[in-house]
């Protein structure tokens, strides 16, 4: 590869000035189209930004909503989950998506991941099944996790089994794709997506959308986000304020048309980190740090013939013990890292009442204990990725 100067680069984890920059002039006219018009809930643009996603995800339907926590909950809500029920969900993953299921009065059951995808583990999934209140599973909400999708073949597979929808959390997937080809948000009965600034698709401010080729899921939902009101002022149900507004909409719609260019650089780069990693004797999540290698750092194992990675985050893993010292040491060169996620949901003070102890889902356990996520966005400099996983390698080789 050629050698790129990296004297005093510094590399924050997401840097947002950088990609505006660059839509500037697109985003700013649409804005004063907005102030200018003065129509700030609904209307035209969020019309034209719901027609858009659900062609972009291949769904018939999209409902705006106020952010991606809320994009999976309301579809929960719409397939009847409530007070009492279960829904399985992998312990891995943002809090959200746990969170969303315990508002709605009912409790995760959480299950491992498989330690190479960092997906919803289908044995583990299976065994949750087997046990004894599987008669209260309502739902099944995998997550497609760092931007490429669980395996959903499996999930459905379950769901079918026992009758139940499956909600994706597709928080970090936009555009991902599966081994057939098949979009994040257009396998289960609905898919929820955030749109929060470090998403691949990020708005200005909080704001989700939830896709659906199911119309009657699309209806509820559409009624459940403004207050379960329809025809307005007369409410059949409860539902919640969680409207997403036009100001977004303007702003994604422009974002939406280099979404698939803003992917295809995070694929590049993550080709490129892979390739440094692998040359310096490091191996990919398939292979276990405990088995030998001539580093013990491991990339992302690319996805499957097929499918689309679309990489929201690039996620390493080096040993537990190492951790955060070579996060520290990334500081010191200033490269930013983060941890996603330190601490499984299972093992969560407001999660201990579920029974699940320590132990009881390792692959999780042991994920948040090593990984490491590193800048990936498109807009990295080829300096700035030379920098990056040039500091990472040699600080691992030095351990």
């Amino acid at each position: 590869m050629t050698t790129v100067s990296t004297t005093n680069v510094t590399v924050p984890l997401l840097d947002l000035k950088a990609q505006y920059e660059t839509i500037r002039d697109e985003v700013e006219p649409v804005v004063r189209e907005v102030i200018e018009s003065q129509w700030f809930i609904g209307g035209p643009k969020l019309g034209e930004l719901e027609t858009a996603i659900a062609g972009y995800c291949s769904a018939s339907r999209a409902i705006g909503c106020a952010s991606g926590s809320d994009a999976v909950l309301l579809p929960l809500q719409a397939v009847g989950v409530g007070h009492g029920d279960l829904v399985v969900c992998p312990t891995y993953t943002f809090f959200a998506t746990a969170g969303s299921i315990t508002r709605l009065g009912a409790r995760p059951l959480f299950v491992d991941i498989d330690p190479t995808t960092y997906n919803i583990c289908p044995k583990s999934l299976a065994e949750a099944f087997a046990g004894p209140d599987a008669d209260r599973i309502k739902a099944i909400v995998p997550v497609h996790l760092y931007g490429q999708c669980a395996d959903m073949d499996a999930v459905n597979a379950v769901a079918q089994e026992h009758g139940i929808p499956v909600i994706e959390d597709s928080a970090q997937a936009i555009g991902s794709e599966d081994v057939h080809g098949r979009r994040a948000g257009s396998m289960g009965s609905a898919s929820g997506f955030s749109f929060f600034p470090s998403k691949n698709l990020g708005g200005f401010g909080d704001g989700g959308i939830i896709t659906t080729n199911d119309d009657a899921i699309a209806d509820h939902v559409a009624r459940l986000r403004n207050h379960g009101m329809d025809p307005k002022y007369y409410h059949s149900e409860i539902g919640m304020n969680s409207r997403l507004d036009a100001l977004q909409a303007a702003v994604l719609l422009v974002k939406l048309r280099h979404l698939d260019t803003w992917s295809a650089g995070r694929q590049a780069n993550a080709r490129y980190y892979d390739q440094v990693i692998a040359d310096a004797g490091g191996a990919t999540s398939a292979l276990c740090l405990d088995e030998a290698s001539d580093l013990p750092l491991r990339s992302p194992e690319p996805a499957p013939e097929g499918a689309r990675h679309i990489y929201n985050q690039y996620i390493v893993r080096v040993p537990a013990a190492h951790r955060d010292h070579v996060r520290e040491k990334l500081a010191e060169v200033n490269v930013g890292s983060e941890i996603y996620y330190p601490l499984s949901l299972h093992m969560q003070d407001c999660y201990m009442e579920c029974g699940q102890p320590e132990g009881s889902l390792p692959n999780a356990e042991r994920a948040a204990l090593e990984t490491i996520a590193l800048p990936i966005y498109p807009d990295l400099t080829d300096a700035q990725r030379a920098h990056v996983i040039d500091s990472l390698v040699s600080i691992v080789r030095s351990l």
